[in-house]
């Protein structure tokens, strides 16, 4: 109901018997408390949620703000998260994801690019006494502890290293290791072909070093399992061992902890029937020679429509797979047999020569090599190990160098990731009744 102007004059400018009033604002009631004083009962109900109370240092405040306030309050709020604002939500995960400085006990890698084409990368466990030994020269780990990751550090012959933690993939290349493991190019699409989510249960055949192992770790998360079977006690103390040495690692540079989420099995997986009945798995991966062999004992426990991947090295090896499961009328159907390739590419700024008659441009890969600077592949001594990467775009910038425009080569890289194994993929299938 619309108020009467005569109404509003009499509680903002007057008061009752003639006498001159102060101010409204100067008052010791607000003018919706004196409005509502004028209004009938009921009418007085429906205007008091607007009336706050006074506090003393905002009886000076002139009306424009009051009004203000009072809309605000009558405005309709959200109701407030339980975990905060978004703001401090942001700010909170900005917190975490910040990354710590390097300590004492967990592992650093250190890149060094040379001159020409290549990559030296060095993994190391840092402690405060010891010493980086690479070919650019030494450089004490006390000068590495406290640096935040992604710092370049000279070394004692002027080299340049650049100082971060090793990502898992990195890590499983450069981690002490028995039997060829699976590559993480190789394991990225296999986790993809099992569709494995956290939580999941997933049987891996054939332990090895332990690389496959601890990507199915992070895959299935602290609420999920991996059982893990291997054949030989040699392989089998390995991959715990690497297993555990990233944990702890893991550990000391991080806030949370690596789920500890794996079973290590020394068992041979075509005897151990009786173990598979408690057990209803998500997805099982074979990397063994004759992975034929477990699949009559492994089928059973596999949930209907789940995925069997399998790791093979030779396509005869996948023939006389398919031929297992036709003749023995397994309720297995394959779906997809593929290998991973990646083509790496070179492009580097190109080096101008002035010839006689005629410019030549060169890349800086063409130059030849020094012979003490060719490294073989991968090189492992005690806690230090050296991995040489093909070609690289640029040695890391120098602050007195000065940049110009020059022409760029790019051209497929000499070192390429091809064939390392066949990917069989394998789903069940409920077989139809007789």
């Amino acid at each position: 109901m619309a108020l009467p102007a005569r109404l509003l004059r009499r509680a903002f400018s007057s008061a009752p018997g003639g006498r001159r009033r102060r101010r409204a604002w100067e008052a010791s009631l607000s003018p919706l408390e004196r409005l509502k004083q004028l209004l009938p009962p009921e009418e007085a109900a429906a205007v008091q949620r607007y009336v706050e109370p006074r506090s003393p240092t905002s009886q000076q405040a002139p009306p424009e703000e009051k009004m203000a306030a009072a809309a605000l309050s009558a405005a309709p709020t959200a109701a407030p998260s339980p975990e905060g604002p978004p703001e401090k939500k942001m700010a909170a995960a900005a917190a975490a994801a910040r990354p710590g400085p390097l300590r004492a006990g967990e592992l650093a890698l250190a890149e060094l690019r040379r001159k020409h084409n290549s990559t030296l990368k060095l993994m190391c466990r840092l402690e405060a006494g010891a010493v980086l030994n690479s070919h650019g020269g030494l450089l004490p780990h006390r000068d590495i502890i406290g640096q935040l990751p992604g710092q370049l550090l000279r070394s004692s012959a002027g080299a340049r290293l650049l100082l971060r933690r090793p990502s898992l993939d990195e890590y499983v290349l450069l981690m002490p290791r028995g039997p060829t493991i699976a590559y993480p190019k190789d394991i990225s699409a296999m986790l993809m072909m099992m569709d494995i989510h956290p939580g999941d249960v997933v049987l891996e055949s054939g332990t090895g070093s332990g690389a496959l192992t601890l990507f199915l770790s992070r895959a299935v998360g602290p609420k999920g399992r991996v059982i893990s079977y291997e054949i030989r006690d040699d392989h089998h103390s390995l991959a715990k061992k690497n297993y555990r040495h990233w944990r702890a690692t893991w550990k000391t540079g991080h806030t949370e902890e690596w789920p500890d989420n794996v079973d290590f099995i020394l068992k041979d997986i075509s005897t151990a029937a009786e173990d598979m009945k408690s057990v209803t798995f998500d997805a099982i991966v074979l990397d063994m020679l004759n992975p034929q062999s477990a699949l009559s004992v492994v089928h059973p426990s596999l949930k209907e429509g789940g995925v069997c991947t399998v790791y093979l090295a030779n396509i005869t090896q996948v023939i006389d797979l398919l031929d297992r499961i036709r003749t023995c009328n397994l309720p297995f159907a394959c779906e997809k047999i593929v290998e991973v390739t990646h083509r790496n590419w070179l492009v580097l700024p190109a080096k101008i020569k002035n010839c006689k008659s005629s410019q030549r441009v060169e890349t800086q890969e063409n130059i030849e090599e020094d012979p003490q600077q060719r490294e073989c592949d991968e090189i492992q001594t005690q806690d230090q190990i050296v991995l040489q990467e093909g070609e690289c775009n640029e040695s890391f910038p120098d602050d007195a160098e000065t940049y110009c425009s020059a022409p760029y080569v790019a051209r497929p890289s000499r070192w390429q990731d091809a064939h390392s194994a066949f990917l069989t993929k394998l789903r069940k299938f409920r077989p139809p009744l007789s």
